[in-house]
């Protein structure tokens, strides 16, 4: 009994300590509750996104695939990247994340200095290169979460094994990773081509050091944290590439026939 309730405690406490790390990202809310259109946008925007897959077509597919066979060749390495983390440490198997708020701040900071910046520049693209980073985190953070859900994966500092799916669990995807990597994509991709290597430098370089801190500190396996960042880029380009998605239209209606029903499904792209 004294274990169990010690397990929900952690959890608790684990879930407490990740509402203030991206509380930090309510900084960006503001100016962007300000704009009247981005109620409508936005859900439209997230409309388009969930509803992506009917619209894909070869070369998508071909990526996803891809991306699966990535997350799948990392998690061959699970094991050994945690144990070379853990060498000569003790690591109590005790759920524990006291550096989410810690990781999570180099992200949020990115987001708080776009606003700022085009405040203090009065910059429309600025206003809009924000806007584009916070939605890219919501769609990113929802898509995680649904797969955590689904996972179900214990971490490695919960357990020793790698296969440790469906045991309730929130490892699978990171979330830290895929808001960094959707904050820092859009960053990179965003802007004139003037400063692209510095872009580039600072914002896959920040959401590649926030996986290497989840790693580092044992809170996720190599695999989660691959996974989310495929999900981080892939929020991010759907949100800077967006009138392509807006181009491509599909429908799915079911049509009455003789002796029946006929599922017919369109797509232009």
């Amino acid at each position: 009994m004294a274990s169990n309730s010690n397990h929900v405690t952690t959890r608790k406490t684990r879930l407490l300590r990740k509402l203030l790390a991206y509380s930090l990202l309510v900084a960006c809310v503001a100016p962007a509750a300000a704009d009247p259109h981005l109620t409508r946008d936005f859900a439209e925007d997230a409309k388009l996104y969930f509803t992506a897959p009917l619209r894909w077509d070869g070369d998508d597919w071909l990526h996803v695939g891809e991306t699966v066979a990535l997350v799948g060749l990392a998690h061959q390495f699970d094991g050994d990247v945690r144990d070379h983390f853990v060498a000569g440490k003790i690591a109590p198997l005790s759920g524990d994340d006291p550096h989410s708020a810690r990781d999570a701040a180099p992200a949020a900071a990115i987001v708080v200095a776009t606003w700022a910046g085009a405040f203090l520049a009065q910059n429309s693209d600025g206003y809009a290169e924000g806007r584009d980073m916070l939605e890219a985190t919501v769609f990113s953070s929802i898509t995680t979460t649904l797969l955590k859900y689904a996972a179900q994966r214990s971490r490695p500092n919960e357990t020793a094994d790698p296969n440790a799916w469906r045991e309730r669990g929130d490892s699978f995807p990171s979330l830290h990773t895929s808001a960094a990597f959707a904050i820092g994509t859009v960053l990179a991709e965003s802007g004139s081509d003037n400063h692209r290597w510095l872009r580039r430098f600072l914002g896959y370089g920040i959401a590649g050091a926030t996986a290497y801190a989840r790693l580092h500190d044992n809170v996720h396996w190599l695999s989660d944290t691959v996974a989310g960042a495929a999900v981080g880029v892939a929020s991010a380009r759907f949100v800077t590439h967006r009138e392509d998605a807006r181009s491509r239209t599909a429908s799915v209606s079911l049509l009455p026939v003789d002796g029946g029903l006929v599922l017919s499904y369109n797509a232009i792209f």
